[in-house]
């Protein structure tokens, strides 16, 4: 690693974006290629003296928000978003990304809460945490939300699928209340003064941009969960899901419980699931 290899990337990328791109005109002749720095800072809302110090590695210490914005104005790709971010933290020395105070996120599930799981089967139903992590789940969820690719990779997080994953936009048709119901529960369960959602959020704001941020803008306010979700499923067909939230009596965990709706998912998710006609009844309305 460069002594500037913040400023190198940012530089980079800017010579890499042609103007028409962003809808600026071209110009005529330039003589580097790519955005000018002038272009660059009046899409990204910051000055041109700013961004000259940033890529010149005179500024090692620049805020959450403008690295969004820069993200955004050029257009990065999640994985260059997360890309960015890391080169900051190593630029301004805080490279550890686990953060040292605060309360750890609830991560070890009790014996009590797996039976209660077992004793859900077949019901689709999961255990998360309050940043969203998939801690544990019931083999009927397993088979309700691994086609979709919601428990791919080590840790499956419910807000990273949701935000950071192209396929949840397939899933959920109806994407933008699920969008903003998983940023309300982080926003309100977990808090500003939580080191562990500052950096989730952060992490975040990064890999997604605006269509993330924008949900953090106003107060914290308790989540409001859809009587229906709708979910588009590859082998199930469309279903619809009631879902009931059960808090648990310790540490910050809660099962979420995906009941059919009515009875054309009721069949469907027999079939899924591999039950017996009618194992799972639909909700009454």
């Amino acid at each position: 690693m460069s002594d500037n290899d913040l400023g190198a990337f940012l530089r980079a990328r800017r010579e890499a974006l042609k103007p028409d791109e962003l809808g600026l005109p071209g110009s005529g002749r330039r003589r580097t290629p790519g955005l000018r720095r002038s272009e660059l800072a009046t899409v990204a809302g910051v000055s041109v003296e700013y961004l000259t110090r940033l890529e010149q590695g005179r500024d090692r210490n620049p805020s959450v928000q403008v690295l969004v914005s820069l993200a955004d104005a050029l257009r990065l790709a999640p994985e260059e978003r997360l890309h960015l971010r890391h080169l900051a933290k190593l630029t301004s020395g805080s490279i550890a990304l686990c953060p040292n105070g605060g309360l750890a996120p609830a991560r070890t599930v009790r014996p009590t809460v797996r039976m209660l799981l077992d004793r859900l089967e077949p019901t689709p139903a999961v255990v998360v945490n309050r940043l969203g992590e998939v801690l544990a789940h019931t083999m009927g969820f397993e088979r309700l939300a691994g086609p979709i690719g919601l428990l791919d990779g080590e840790a499956p997080s419910l807000i990273r699928y949701v935000f950071a994953d192209p396929r949840a936009g397939i899933a959920f048709p109806d994407w933008d209340k699920v969008a903003d119901e998983q940023a309300a529960a982080l926003n309100y369960e977990a808090g500003a003064d939580d080191p562990y959602a500052v950096e989730l959020i952060e992490e975040l704001s990064f890999a997604v941009g605006a269509a993330f941020t924008s949900r953090l803008a106003g107060p914290p306010v308790p989540p409001r969960l859809e009587p229906v979700q709708r979910m588009a499923h590859p082998r199930a067909g469309e279903l619809r899901l009631a879902r009931e939230a059960l808090d648990l009596s310790a540490g910050d965990q809660r099962i979420m419980v995906y009941l059919p709706a009515d009875t054309a998912t009721a069949g469907a998710l027999d079939r899924l699931i591999g039950c017996r006609p009618g194992a799972l009844r639909a909700v009454s309305a």
